[in-house]
C-alpha cells in the first residue's frame, strides 16, 4: 500500500494506479494515473501536491449530482484543472437493492446500468493529456468498478486487480468514519450491504467472474458499451510502457 498510496490530509485513498504488470509484458505508466476517495476535503499543501509534484491535470468526479451539490469539490474547484462530473449513478436513476444482492453483484449491476458514463469515463481518461484523477466518495465502490475495468483492458491478471481493490482495506474504518459524518453518506451505506464496510478480495473476484461470464472478457464489455477501438488504442498507447 505504501507504495501506491499518496499521504494527503484531506483523502484517505489516493492512490496510484500505475507499477502494474500486463500480460503481454508492458507496465502501467507511474504517475499519470490515479484513484481517490472524494476531493473535496483536501488542504492547501494538498492541492499544491496534486498541481506542482503530481501535475494532476484531469479530474473525474463519479459522484452523484445530489453528492456534488451537497459536498461540493472544495478548494480544488479553483485550481485550473479540467473538471469532468460523470455521475455513474445520479438520483433518480438508483434502484432499491433486492436483500439477497452481493455487492459482486451490485457492481455487476453498474456496470450494465452504468454502462454509457463508464465508456465515457474511459474516452476521457483515453484523451487526457495530462495525469489524471478519477474518484467517488470512498474510494472503493465506484472507482473500484472503473480501476477494475481499466486494468482488465489494460491486461493485468485477475489476482493483482484483486490486490489493488483490496488495497481500500487499509483505510477502509476511517473512510467509513468520515462518511458516516454526513447525513445523506450515514441513509446511503445503510441501504448497502455489510461487505460495503469492507474491501474484501472475493467482492471483486466475484465481479470480474461475472464479466467474464457474460461479456467474456473486459474488453469485450467496454465493446459491447461502445468503447471505439481507438479509444481503447489511445489509452494503451499513452498509459503503457
Amino acid at each position: 500500500m505504501s507504495e501506491r498510496l499518496v499521504a494527503l490530509e484531506g483523502c484517505l485513498n489516493f492512490r496510484d494506479l500505475g507499477g502494474y504488470p500486463t500480460r503481454d509484458h508492458k507496465t502501467i505508466r507511474s504517475g499519470h494515473l490515479f484513484r481517490s476517495d472524494a476531493l473535496h476535503l483536501l488542504t492547501g499543501a494538498d492541492i499544491a501536491r496534486l498541481r506542482d509534484d503530481l501535475r494532476i491535470g484531469t479530474i473525474v468526479d463519479l459522484r452523484s449530482s445530489g453528492e456534488l451539490s451537497s459536498e461540493g469539490r472544495g478548494a480544488l474547484a479553483k485550481e485550473p484543472m479540467q473538471f469532468h462530473h460523470i455521475p455513474l449513478f445520479d438520483g433518480e436513476q438508483r434502484r432499491e437493492r433486492p436483500p439477497q444482492e452481493s455487492l459482486a453483484e451490485i457492481y455487476f449491476l453498474m456496470a450494465q446500468f452504468a454502462a454509457d458514463p463508464i465508456a465515457r469515463v474511459v474516452r476521457v481518461l483515453a484523451e487526457s493529456g495530462a495525469p489524471a484523477v478519477y474518484h467517488c466518495a470512498a474510494g472503493k465502490d465506484r472507482t473500484g468498478v472503473i480501476s477494475a475495468i481499466l486494468l482488465g483492458l489494460f491486461g493485468v491478471e485477475d489476482e493483482l486487480i484483486v490486490a489493488d481493490y483490496a488495497l481500500s482495506s487499509a483505510n477502509i474504518d476511517a473512510i467509513i468514519e468520515r462518511l458516516n459524518a454526513a447525513e445523506g453518506y450515514r441513509t446511503m451505506l445503510a441501504n448497502l450491504p455489510p461487505e460495503t464496510m469492507h474491501a474484501l478480495p472475493e467482492t471483486m473476484s466475484g465481479f470480474l467472474e461475472r464479466v467474464r461470464q457474460r461479456f467474456g472478457s473486459m474488453e469485450g464489455y467496454a465493446r459491447e458499451v461502445g468503447v471505439e477501438e481507438r479509444t481503447l488504442d489511445r489509452l494503451r498507447q499513452t498509459l503503457l510502457e
